[in-house]
């Protein structure tokens, strides 16, 4: 069983006891995601798909948000050729590990 759902602007693929990790979500380490923050677009039960318009009724997932962390560092690097002109900046995006627990129909 698996489903595609919305969260934070995000589409994701998610199954039963998978972890994911999102744009940095607001709430406290082992606390519940709140379900309204989660949309349930698409849910594939054992070869019986239910597609939502644009969500599927009486879907729920609970998940649960296990750490916030930092992704791997990107490197911005401008450099005008014959100029003398670089710059070289650096980011680091806020990341959220959530845990699906459960997909409901």
């Amino acid at each position: 069983m698996y489903a595609i759902v919305e969260i934070a602007g995000q589409q994701f693929k998610i199954q039963k006891g998978r972890s994911i990790y999102t744009h940095r979500l607001e709430g406290d380490v082992d606390a519940a995601l709140a379900s309204d923050k989660v949309k349930v677009l698409l849910v594939d039960n054992e070869g019986s798909i239910t597609v939502g318009a644009p969500t599927v009724a009486g879907a729920t997932v609970t998940a649960k948000i296990v750490e916030h962390l930092k992704g791997e560092k990107v490197i911005v690097f401008k450099k005008k050729r014959r100029k003398g002109y670089k710059k070289k900046n650096g980011h680091r995006q806020y990341l959220t590990k959530v845990l699906i627990e459960d997909i409901t129909l």
